[in-house]
């Protein structure tokens, strides 16, 4: 009787592979005309000192893409791994 379920299951989940799935709109791989877009990203010493955590000055000139970074995910300010692979201290009490 098992059995009988798994095959069911599995045919199910087949069938529905199959199937044509829509993201958005008609063209998905294009941004709308009327998405709204940012233009400007202000950036204040709190956001500086999370994408800096556990970087000693004088900072490296390789930290300058900080000063174009918008506001898409980076993996720079964001805490990564646990030690002993933290390298920056993210996951340290301060």
């Amino acid at each position: 009787m098992r059995m009988h379920h798994f095959l069911f299951a599995l045919l199910a989940t087949t069938a529905q592979a199959d199937e044509i799935t829509y993201i958005a709109g008609t063209n998905p791989a294009e941004r709308p005309a009327t998405a709204p877009a940012i233009t400007e990203v202000q950036k204040d010493a709190a956001w500086y000192a999370t994408a800096l955590t556990g970087v000693a000055q004088p900072y490296p000139a390789s930290l300058h893409f900080l000063e174009n970074q918008g506001n898409w995910f980076s993996p720079f300010t964001h805490a990564g791994m646990t030690p002993p692979y933290d390298l920056r201290g993210w996951h340290t009490d301060k």
